[in-house]
């Protein structure tokens, strides 16, 4: 089994400070495998519902009555789909002595489970579980999580074919069951053809009019698809940094799926061979670039942005913290070298220092002043020595 050992001591932790604790992630990321392990850590008695278990919800016919009844840690998994249940878990918050902690593990954000972080304000805590990482898996697993996205079961799949039948197998449940479930209304195959069309602009800054216009549909239809995509943990946008440079800047967000290996799933890629003769090769080495530089940065939504001029500067990605900046672009080489772009981006933005990621799992080095190279292989070691957690 692999080991998530940072994201049980971050539940243990909210544990410790909240009666109720979210945890949060896509389907199959592997939730319920850290809450069991979690669970055989408790001294005390522990409660297990699977809310889409017909027996379990037999169980729970008389919700009040059995969970005010149980003490110790109380699990509810797939809790999105019974929203009913957050008013009865915030009067059970509440009670003096405390005598149950309950975690919930859910596949939708809080933002589209409003219920939870309006009606257990103050109550709850919540931790996002990503999917498998470099720092998790190591080095050597680069070009195979690359290639494979990180969900569990795609990664460690025994051949390529497998873990692409079992993506296809989640896209199509995703789709037919999963949104449903979330009282979400509307067609898997137009859904599905948004998210198609997606991946063709991952890496891109967001066209909501093109895409509306490709699929028929309004705007305002193509942001809500992406709206529930994000929600589910499928896609992520990274927000424009604004320099005071008016006109010149871009002002729409970038987006991305969230899943390389999903991504590629999407665009018919299965061999790494396939992947690096594709023309969406580069967005997609971003995209994991990205992803892991904001896991081990530990980078908030609110600290995270894309920078981009109409004269063609850009930057990848912009964490902005405790007021200093720290600028990130991703490369798909061995060997980068410095690009007027990367200048300007330290210029205007008077970044504290310019990380370009690259390919490989090499000691990092400098490119010149303010700027170092850092393999993506290394990226775990190097954050953990260099205090990138804490930038």
């Amino acid at each position: 089994m692999i080991s998530r050992a940072p994201h049980l001591a971050a539940v243990r932790e909210l544990l410790d400070l909240f009666p109720v604790v979210a945890l949060l992630g896509a389907r199959q990321v592997g939730k319920t495998t850290l809450a069991r392990q979690l669970g055989a850590e408790q001294e005390g008695p522990v409660h297990r519902f699977d809310l889409e278990d017909p027996d379990d919800l037999a169980r729970l016919a008389d919700a009040a009555f059995v969970l005010k009844s149980l003490g110790g840690l109380v699990v509810l998994d797939e809790i999105q789909t019974r929203p009913d249940l957050f008013p009865l878990l915030r009067t059970l918050a509440d009670r003096p002595d405390t005598p149950a902690r309950f975690l919930l593990l859910g596949s939708a954000s809080p933002e589209l489970l409003r219920l939870s972080s309006e009606t257990l304000a103050g109550r709850i805590g919540f931790h996002e579980l990503p999917g498998l990482s470099l720092a998790e898996l190591g080095a050597g697993s680069l070009d195979r999580l690359w290639r494979r996205g990180g969900f569990p079961r795609a990664y460690l799949a025994a051949t390529d074919p497998a873990s692409r039948q079992w993506r296809e197998a989640f896209i199509r449940t995703y789709l037919e069951r999963d949104i449903p479930q979330l009282g979400i209304r509307l067609p898997a195959i137009a859904l599905r053809r948004f998210w198609t069309m997606l991946a063709h602009y991952h890496g891109q800054t967001w066209n909501g009019s093109e895409l509306g216009r490709a699929l028929a549909v309004s705007d305002k239809t193509v942001m809500r698809y992406l709206e529930i995509l994000e929600g589910t943990y499928m896609a992520f946008r990274l927000a424009p940094w604004h320099a005071n440079l008016g006109k010149r800047e871009i002002k729409a967000p970038k987006v991305y799926l969230a899943d390389t290996g999903i991504l590629h799933t999407l665009l018919g890629i299965e061999r790494q061979e396939h992947l690096l003769a594709h023309p969406k090769c580069g967005a997609s080495w971003e995209g994991l670039a990205l992803r892991e530089v904001i896991l081990h940065a530990r980078a908030r939504p609110s600290e995270r942005f894309f920078w981009g001029a109409h004269s063609g500067a850009e930057l990848d990605l912009l964490i902005v913290r405790d007021g200093k900046k720290f600028g990130f672009e991703a490369k798909l080489t061995r060997s980068p070298g410095i690009t007027p772009s990367m200048r300007s981006a330290l210029d205007v933005l008077g970044l504290e220092h310019l990380f370009v990621v690259c390919h490989g799992d090499e000691s990092p080095w400098p490119l010149a002043e303010r700027i170092t190279a850092v393999p993506l292989g290394a990226l775990p070691r190097w954050a953990a020595q260099s205090g990138l957690a804490a930038a």
